[in-house]
């Protein structure tokens, strides 16, 4: 399979699992290709973070030094990808889901695309100065989208329980959190 019938498989599969179509999930092969090809989400996905920084910068100001700010934020978008795909590959190890992980992390990659999309677009409303209440809503809506997202899939591709899967979600949200506050400790 081509890197592009991959890269349609995995977006398609993902756009039909985010409005909880769970047939998206045979749209993505198990294979070892379809999970080198799905890390063409990473570059995808960078967009999103460069507009959420954009937004932060909107809102709060611009950091001193918005270029070295930039490259900080998306070397460390980088590497909690890639740290949580290295622990989903021992977890999935370890409860003897190995068989679907190929599958599972294709799947997660791809998904990742789509969250971005919704927490940018969760944050539209206070760039056009919406009142705070529909500010705070479009933010606790798309960004619950996402984690809901990230659950499903993760559920479906490993078939695993509910608290599995959302043991998965908070392993992923810890690892941002530990990045974040490095990349505090960093600009301080």
């Amino acid at each position: 399979m081509s890197a592009l019938i991959s890269l349609a498989a995995g977006l398609s599969g993902a756009a039909r699992l985010a409005v909880g179509r769970p047939d998206g999930v045979s749209l993505v092969r198990g294979g070892r290709q379809t999970a080198i090809h799905s890390f063409l989400a990473i570059p995808i996905a960078m967009p999103s973070v460069v507009c959420r920084l954009l937004m932060s910068w909107a809102a709060d100001g611009m950091p001193t030094q918005p270029g070295e700010h930039m490259a900080r934020e998306l070397i460390l978008f980088v590497v909690g990808w890639l740290l949580f795909v290295e622990a989903s590959h021992a977890i999935a190890s370890a409860i003897g889901r190995q068989h679907a992980w190929l599958r599972f992390v294709a799947l997660w990659n791809w998904c990742n695309v789509i969250e971005g999309v919704l927490v940018v677009a969760g944050g539209l409303p206070a760039l056009a100065g919406a009142p705070p209440m529909l500010v705070e809503a479009a933010e606790v809506i798309t960004i619950g989208w996402a984690l809901w997202l990230e659950w499903y899939a993760t559920r479906l591709t490993l078939n695993v329980s509910t608290a599995m899967a959302i043991g998965f979600v908070v392993i992923d949200q810890l690892i941002g959190i530990l990045l974040a506050m490095v990349a505090i400790s960093l600009t301080g």
